[in-house]
Formats: C-alpha cells, sequence, structure tokens
C-alpha cells in the first residue's frame, strides 16, 4: 500500500502541480514593508482575507518582526499580537495559515489557535523544541537558512547544505517526515548581497534535496540596491515579481510575498510554459 499523504500535501494539494502564492501578514508595528499597518487586528483580518481573495494559497502570519536591526519580542508579547489574528482568520479563511516563528512556546499557542503550518526563520536550530511542538501537532515545517554573521567569504551554498544537514536531523528526531518538511534558501538573511544572488543562481542545488523549496524576496533591500536609486520597500514590485519569476523557473514551489494578485497573474504563465503538459 501506498504511504498515507503526508499533511503538507493535504494542506496544499497543488504543491508541486503549480507555483504556489504565500500570502505574507505581518502583524508587528515595525515591519520593514508595511510600517505597522496590520498591527490591529481589524485590519490584518481584512488584510488576510484579501490575500486569499487575490489567490493566496496560504498565509504567513508573524508577530516579531525579523528585518535587519530588529528589536526582538518577548514570546508573551509575540502571543498577544498573532493570536487574535489567527484564532479569527482560521475560521474564515479557506487556506491554511503557517505561523512565522523560532519559539516553540509560540508555535504551540498558534497551532492551538488554528496555525496548521510552522515556518521558522532559524530552521528549527534557534529553539530545538519547536520541532517536536510541530510533531506533535501534525504540523508541517518550513526550514529556512540563516546565519549569525555575515561571511562573504564562504561558499554559501555549502553553508547552506550543511545547516539543511542539521536541521533536518532535528526534524526527523522529531518525528517529522520528509514529506511534511519545505525547505528555504533565507534570501535576505545572514548573507551577504553576493551570496543572495548566489543563492537564487544556485537554487536547483537546494531543489536537488528533494524537499519543496520556498522563496521570499518580496520587497527585500537586496531589491532596492538593484535600482539607480534606493526605494521604499512599496516601490520594489517588479524586482519581487521578477525574482520570484525566476526562482519559479529555477524550482521553486513556493513564493512568499507581499503583493498576490500579480504574482498570481505572472506565476501563471510561468506554470503554463514550464509545468502543465500539454
Amino acid at each position: 500500500m501506498p504511504p498515507p499523504p503526508s499533511q503538507l500535501q493535504t494542506l496544499l494539494p497543488d504543491l508541486g502541480q503549480r507555483v504556489l502564492v504565500m500570502g505574507i501578514l505581518n502583524v508587528t508595528p515595525d515591519s520593514f514593508s508595511d510600517g505597522g499597518r496590520f498591527a490591529d487586528p481589524e485590519p490584518a483580518r481584512a488584510q488576510g482575507q484579501t490575500l486569499v481573495a487575490e489567490g493566496a494559497a496560504l498565509i504567513d502570519i508573524g508577530g516579531e518582526s525579523t528585518r535587519p536591526g530588529h528589536t526582538p519580542v518577548s514570546a508573551e508579547e509575540e502571543q498577544a499580537r498573532i493570536l487574535p489574528v489567527i484564532r479569527d482568520l482560521s475560521q474564515r479563511l479557506p487556506v491554511p495559515i503557517s505561523i512565522d516563528t523560532y519559539k516553540a512556546s509560540t508555535a504551540r499557542v498558534a497551532l492551538a489557535a488554528g496555525a496548521r503550518i510552522v515556518n521558522d526563520v532559524w530552521g528549527l536550530q534557534r529553539e530545538p523544541d519547536i520541532a517536536r511542538v510541530a510533531a506533535d501537532h501534525g504540523a508541517p515545517v518550513m526550514i529556512m537558512h540563516n546565519r549569525e554573521t555575515v561571511e562573504p567569504e564562504i561558499d554559501i551554498i555549502a553553508d547552506m547544505l550543511r545547516f539543511f544537514e542539521r536541521s533536518l536531523m532535528i526534524a526527523r528526531d522529531a518525528g517529522i517526515r520528509d514529506a511534511d518538511i519545505v525547505l528555504d534558501p533565507g534570501i535576505g538573511f545572514g548573507k551577504s548581497w553576493g551570496q543572495h544572488l548566489e543563492a537564487l543562481r544556485r537554487l536547483p542545488e537546494i531543489v536537488a534535496l528533494g524537499f519543496p523549496v520556498l522563496v521570499g524576496v518580496s520587497r527585500k533591500s537586496l531589491l532596492g540596491r538593484l535600482h539607480d536609486t534606493e526605494t521604499k520597500p512599496a516601490d520594489r514590485l517588479f524586482g519581487s515579481v521578477a525574482s520570484h519569476v525566476l526562482a519559479a523557473t529555477l524550482g521553486a514551489g513556493i513564493v512568499r510575498v507581499h503583493d498576490v494578485r500579480p504574482h498570481v497573474d505572472a506565476l501563471r504563465v510561468v506554470d503554463a510554459v514550464m509545468r502543465v503538459e500539454p
């Protein structure tokens, strides 16, 4: 008999058949991109519904900014921000919610409140207990590569592979199936500008590990550097779409974005050319 479907397959049945768009919903006062527009539950609820109406296949909710130079917040503050929104939207939305956190305690209460997936920007390595929390709830995990320090001279892909090996061991030891794991190269985190570009260029080496790959470049500062002048995050739509289209052609299965509708439209073209059988 074939193995039962994974939770990831159940939650995202189109994964692997088309490129999925993950909508970003930051309920923080200091987000680098939206400046706290969705910090209160009512605008957050409206934005979550808008993202799904525009075609998001899942919504990623975070209560602590991870932008460069961010101020860490306590687990209690993070949970106070996210829980009302997760409880509300998990009852309203037809798509799964992922909780964007590296804290085991936050993942635990978020999953109990209705989140279905754990998205950890520290790849289960900052608080390894988060893997056990996910396993106990039958939740898939998204494992992102990150570094404490930027070292421009290192081979970033070799570093990434070593990092993922450690993360996968943590996940497997906790009882998480490989079929419930997504990898993320962590564009914008712990890398030099050149390493961000190299990570995108060499994405097939990550795809070759055999896991679905998530890429998030949306509105990030590395895109601003490619313009003649520094841009505000909201002005980086075209660079965001170009980056995610490139990532999709190189094998990414999920892209994490602020602007859902333009990405859905662009990725339909990618799917038509790259993935759909004639």
